[in-house]
């Protein structure tokens, strides 16, 4: 496996920046850019990747650690979303990354007789059928219907006056970070010219077509140029920042949603499976972690510094109220080993709501030499 060394990182930089034009150059060391490096240098390409601060120091390190087909995307019938993310999703368990992802049970409680069984019980229904269609289904069993006492048994924590019964399906989770740097190593494998710690500060512009960037190198404070017969725009709840460098309006805007995340220890609740609640506005996930949970998220506009998203006390209480609605044994501030917070990159639209906003990503091309990736990531990582 190559190193990303600081000794390869000059190497990289130094390559970029002698005057050679490389076929493409990623702006962006997330899940998406790195993602974009490893496709077209695995095509042939001579491809640089550029990441401002730390691979995956972004989003793609502060999601919840899953890999899903979103179900709750069902329910807003967009079927093609989620047979797309479910593809993915068996694609990373079975031939991509095996030694990253794998599966993880959730229980899903029922509240209400009958009606709620038949319908929940559709919806996960489909869920699999829509992974069994996409092929990718294998290695992860299929749903179950449980009694309140087989619900009890998985997940002893649980109230017993909070559920009926429940149904207990299965995704797959994944190392975020890590999933992100294997992308980088393994472009940089095959040839690509990695560099982090290398903000971009500008474009260069060449009459009407793009032609490269400039580039500030953090760690050593010398600027290059690094052309580019096309360049990629993946900077996530960045792209409107980087857009704002090429001096012309973007086609579409970018909107920050900040999702928050408790660790609390693995014996403060007492279960062997996640859960997954409902909540009034979304769903919430109870996330086995290693030796913790991982109790998240929340969706909620942020307008402020996007390299460092705060949880508020009214964040931490939101979650703590609702994870403790269903709990034997409350948790409380005192538990919490942990807080992370993220910012999706959601699409800007009409609605006020963040929650409301699209999780698809768009590709466009604002200006010749130049392409935006812009929107949620894929393969969805939630």
């Amino acid at each position: 496996m190559t190193a990303l060394s600081p000794q390869a990182r000059t190497r990289a930089l130094d390559t970029m920046g002698d005057g050679r034009e490389l076929d493409v150059v990623v702006v962006g060391g997330g899940v998406v850019g790195a993602g974009a490096a490893l496709d077209a240098v695995t095509r042939g390409l001579t491809v640089g990747l550029l990441e401002a601060r730390d691979w995956a120091s972004g989003t793609s390190s502060r999601s919840s650690k899953l890999i899903h087909g979103g179900l709750r995307y069902l329910e807003m019938l967009d079927f093609a979303l989620v047979r797309e993310a479910l593809r993915e999703r068996g694609l990373l368990l079975q031939r991509l990354a095996p030694h990253l992802v794998r599966p993880v049970a959730f229980l899903y409680p029922l509240k209400h007789h009958a009606w709620e069984r038949v319908y929940a019980g559709a919806g996960v229904m489909l869920y699999d059928t829509l992974s069994l269609s996409s092929g990718s289904a294998r290695g992860l069993p299929r749903h179950r219907h449980l009694t309140r006492r087989g619900a009890l048994r998985a997940a002893p924590g649980l109230r017993k006056d909070s559920l009926i019964g429940a149904l207990r399906y299965y995704d797959a989770q994944v190392d975020d970070a890590r999933f992100t740097e294997f992308l980088v190593r393994t472009a940089a494998s095959y040839g690509a010219h990695v560099a982090s710690r290398a903000a971009v500060t500008g474009f260069v512009r060449e009459g009407d077509r793009i032609a490269g960037v400039r580039v500030l190198d953090e760690e050593g404070g010398r600027e290059i140029e690094v052309r580019a017969r096309q360049v990629i725009n993946a900077t996530g709840v960045w792209t409107d920042d980087t857009q704002a460098l090429v001096g012309e309006r973007g086609q579409f805007h970018v909107r920050a949603s900040k999702g928050i995340h408790l660790v609390v220890p693995r014996d403060r609740i007492r279960s062997t499976t996640g859960l997954i609640l409902r909540t009034e506005t979304s769903v919430l996930f109870v996330i086995p972690w290693g030796r913790h949970w991982i109790i998240g998220t929340t969706d909620t506009d942020w307008r402020l510094d996007k390299a460092h998203p705060a949880a508020t006390r009214k964040d931490i209480d939101y979650l703590l109220e609702h994870v403790n609605r269903v709990l034997v044994t409350p948790v409380t501030r005192e538990d919490v080993q942990g807080v992370y917070a993220g910012l999706r990159p959601l699409l800007s639209g009409e609605s006020e709501l963040t929650s409301k906003l699209s999780r698809e990503h768009v590709v466009g091309s604002p200006s010749p030499g130049l392409v935006v990736v812009a929107g949620a990531s894929s393969p969805r990582i939630g």
